[in-house]
């Protein structure tokens, strides 16, 4: 791992001559090249992940260039399709690329090396499994990553920003929290907040992937946690837990733009997430604690997502609510735009 590190930043320093149009626009914008130099010292890594389990080394062309563990990868990322890369000489060190195809699928290749079935990354106390898919994605959102640690301040009895004070201890401890996440991929929030002591029941849609999310909890040590694992549709389980009484303490949601439950069933976020959100304010009623919506669908940036949860939830009115654009900077610092989160505390 050190000898791909060592090589990454051999690269970078040889890279010493930007991209001549992002040059200029530097240059316009009165920003200092000098200051926009790679560090001679270890590159850093992003969101408490270290440099040696994650960094977004470039962006840019649609494309984003990021090293996960000892492997570098150069994936899609529409967001930034009209940003110029910053150091193009990086991308030739991709161990695979992926390339686009029908039907939300495609195909990776390995200019250099073949890659592993597995292979891990750390954050904090959570370990995920990571693996290449046939729609570009690895596993792991490391985006998500302040909001991880944001569910673990809450799972504490704090309130999601550092300069808040500790809720009163007569909202209850973080063990008796139960939290419902929903569209909850491979389990980044599973994990967080398991290991924050709450009681989690984890969501997806997809077997497979609720399969990975068990082994990611195996993985940082919180097999025994408790929680529920559940293959199923999101608003049919949530419009059952309201027939059976079952109640919880927060909700934490990632919804796609578009999906399919496991016996086919349409999922439209702009149809759809007013009203699931709407049945998870009966789930939450009279009890909630906090409140997570993050979504990479355009048009719904931060402030849009804050006004969904505050016109869902009555108590949202009350609290604390902080909306945000999510981002990752990469090594040089500048910042790739990865989505939105609205997040609530009470």
């Amino acid at each position: 791992m050190k000898e791909q590190k060592d090589k990454l930043l051999r690269l970078a320093q040889e890279s010493a001559k930007l991209d001549p149009q992002y040059e200029k626009k530097m240059a316009e914008e009165g920003m200092s090249l000098e200051k926009e130099k790679w560090p001679e010292y270890d590159l850093p890594g992003n969101n408490d992940f270290g440099s040696d389990h994650y960094q977004l080394l470039d962006f840019g062309r649609g494309r984003r260039l990021e090293r996960f563990g000892e492997f570098v990868l150069d994936r899609p990322c529409p967001a930034v399709e009209r940003v110029l890369k910053a150091e193009p000489k990086l991308w030739d060190n991709a161990s695979a690329c992926f390339a686009e195809g029908d039907e939300n699928e495609g195909r990776w290749f390995f200019p250099r090396q073949n890659l592993p079935d597995s292979w891990t990354v750390d954050f904090d106390r959570m370990r995920f499994e990571l693996k290449l898919t046939p729609t570009g994605q690895v596993g792991v959102f490391p985006e998500q990553a302040e909001n991880w640690a944001w569910i673990r301040g809450e799972g504490r009895g704090e309130r999601g920003e550092k300069e808040n004070n500790r809720l009163p201890a007569s909202q209850g401890s973080a063990s008796k929290l139960k939290v419902l996440n929903l569209f909850a991929y491979t389990g980044g929030s599973t994990l967080a907040a398991a290991a924050a002591g709450m009681e989690v029941t984890h969501v997806d849609a997809a077997k497979n992937v609720v399969e990975w999310a068990r082994r990611n909890a195996e993985l940082s040590g919180l097999a025994d946690a408790p929680i529920r694992w559940i293959c199923e549709d999101a608003w049919k389980f949530v419009k059952r837990e309201i027939k059976r009484g079952n109640r919880y303490d927060a909700v934490i949601l990632d919804p796609p733009s578009y999906g399919h439950g496991p016996k086919g069933e349409v999922w439209q976020l702009a149809k759809h997430l007013p009203m699931l959100l709407e049945q998870c304010a009966v789930l939450t009623a009279d009890r909630c604690r906090f409140l997570l919506l993050t979504c990479h669908t355009p048009g719904y940036g931060a402030d849009r997502l804050a006004e969904l949860l505050e016109s869902s939830f009555p108590i949202a009115s009350a609290g604390s609510m902080t909306a945000k654009p999510l981002v990752l900077p990469d090594v040089r610092g500048r910042e790739m735009p990865c989505g939105a989160a609205a997040r609530w505390s009470a």
